[in-house]
């Protein structure tokens, strides 16, 4: 192959590289500011509705924003995932 059409499809990919991780880190702070955004304790923990035992609850919330009471198997505990990472869970 021509060593321009190298170089030239090399520099391509690590542009679309940086733009990737630029994109990925832009996701990432965005979600980490909506979720810094809900009302905390003085701890440090999110008040959220649980949507499964229907209480009032102080949780920590881990780097994938599932509370600390999340079970992959209850339907409840999945939603409230979805519901925190979309901004739109119930707070106190």
């Amino acid at each position: 192959m021509d060593d321009r059409l190298q170089n030239f499809l090399r520099s391509k990919i690590r542009s679309a590289g940086r733009q990737y991780e630029d994109a990925k880190r832009a996701y990432a702070d965005a979600r980490q500011s909506a979720l810094s955004e809900l009302p905390q304790d003085e701890e440090g923990r999110a008040r959220i509705v649980c949507r499964r035992h229907v209480e009032r609850r102080a949780v920590s919330l881990d780097a994938e924003a599932r509370p600390e009471c999340f079970e992959e198997e209850h339907p409840d505990c999945r939603g409230c995932v979805e519901d925190v990472r979309a901004g739109r869970i119930e707070t106190w």
